[in-house]
């Protein structure tokens, strides 16, 4: 049997499953079918949908739905009152549920507070969605997006900070970890250090 936290206010419906280390808090709704990882946080007024897969260590702040057909990899963050969609063209005399869309939140993404990502959309590895933005097409890896809608407006590294300033070969450091990143082609970035298939390691 897993070993995970859920506060007396919380409901979780069953069948589902959580992870080892997780914590549910506050008002907050598990429904059945749900799959939730190790070691994630689900804040206050937190829904988390049937059938919604959410992977390792992933931090949800207050107030947000995701709903089915959302899947979430490992170590992604959703800020306070961020949207997920699941039907593109909602109306409340039809019945949409064979219509939903699968929206990909690929891992260690970060969803700022109240943003949008509308249904169908694939928001990259690391990539970094402002607050109030409102995604409405695929998001590159590392891509930093602000806006209504939403435009690239340059790259983050995996440890969160803007990347600029390209030396003569073309490659941005990171301040914080020193990885170095490198635009490999047209909107396609890569850090030069780390294996991208490889388990990651954020300590150094």
């Amino acid at each position: 049997m897993s070993d995970y936290f859920v506060h007396e206010s919380a409901y979780i419906d069953q069948p589902c499953q959580i992870g080892d280390g997780t914590r549910i808090w506050h008002f907050s709704h598990i429904m059945k079918n749900a799959i939730i990882g190790q070691n994630c946080n689900f804040g206050q007024n937190v829904l988390v949908a049937s059938n919604v897969i959410i992977g390792n260590n992933v931090k949800v702040q207050n107030n947000v739905s995701i709903y089915e057909g959302c899947i979430i990899e490992d170590d992604v963050f959703c800020g306070p009152s961020c949207v997920f969609t699941n039907v593109n063209n909602p109306r409340s005399q039809i019945n949409r549920r064979s219509a939903y869309e699968t929206t990909k939140i690929r891992r260690g993404a970060t969803l700022g507070a109240n943003c949008t990502i509308v249904c169908g959309s694939t928001v990259g590895r690391y990539a970094f969605v402002a607050a109030g933005a409102v995604i409405t097409k695929d998001v590159p890896d590392y891509a930093l997006m602000m806006g209504v809608p939403a435009r690239q407006a340059g790259w983050m590294s995996r440890h969160g900070h803007r990347l600029s300033n390209p030396n003569n070969e073309g490659i941005m450091i990171c301040p914080e970890s020193n990885y170095r990143y490198q635009e490999i082609e047209l909107g396609l970035l890569r850090c030069l250090d780390l294996d991208e298939e490889a388990p990651l390691k954020l300590s150094r």
